[in-house]
């Protein structure tokens, strides 16, 4: 009888031992790359749609490299959305912003299936008959009545998962005629790694796209 009580206290001893918490990464298992986006009121947390790659790989790079960093939202309209990722929101003129990026663009990936809704990250553009992205400068949707006269005219490409408060403290700032915060919105972006069984602990969130 001890023998079986022991053998059944190994039994469980091994089963809990091989539960791994969420929070670790086993070696060798798959992750995905997932968006940081730091705000002055705290972090937004962003999955890129793989339905479009062109700007998913795009907006990854970017992130790797720095590019976004220091970079502004410098243009936010209340019921709709903040802009951001032009680097000329980095210097001191506030006439030039909205004009800048890496002097390039991303053909547009717009799908019918993905829509406009609160916390959508898309693609700013310069209009344009191919509706081609800017190569840098995005949105994010605080209103889903606000932005859904914009589907099929702007690719969006990802959605914050978790932290969409933030973004709606920087759309309550204070802004001059031209939807400039008086105030800068400084971000810093950066890619993290998590599986999806984290992504779906942490934010609550099941990918799709």
């Amino acid at each position: 009888m001890k023998n079986l009580s022991l053998l059944a206290l190994i039994a469980l001893t091994l089963v809990f031992s091989c539960k791994k918490p969420v929070d670790d990464i086993v070696p060798g298992e798959a992750t995905e790359d997932i968006v940081e986006m730091q705000t002055p009121y705290g972090n937004m947390y962003i999955y890129l749609y793989k339905a479009t790659p062109l700007h998913r790989a795009n907006f990854l790079q970017l992130a790797a490299t720095g590019y976004f960093d220091s970079t502004t939202f410098h243009r936010v309209i209340p019921g709709f959305m903040i802009q951001g990722g032009d680097p000329n929101s980095k210097d001191s003129d506030s006439t030039n912003d909205g004009t800048g990026g890496p002097n390039y663009t991303i053909p547009a990936e717009i799908r019918d299936t993905i829509k406009h809704s609160r916390g959508v990250l898309a693609a700013a553009r310069t209009n344009n008959p191919a509706k081609a992205s800017s190569g840098s400068q995005f949105y994010i949707s605080v209103s889903t009545p606000g932005t859904a006269g914009l589907d099929g005219n702007y690719t969006v490409f990802g959605f914050v998962m978790k932290g969409i408060e933030f973004a709606d403290s920087i759309v309550k700032q204070p802004r001059n005629i031209n939807n400039r915060p008086y105030k800068n919105q400084y971000m810093k972006v950066k890619v993290i790694k998590k599986t999806i069984a984290q992504i779906k602990s942490e934010y609550g969130y099941t990918p799709r796209y």
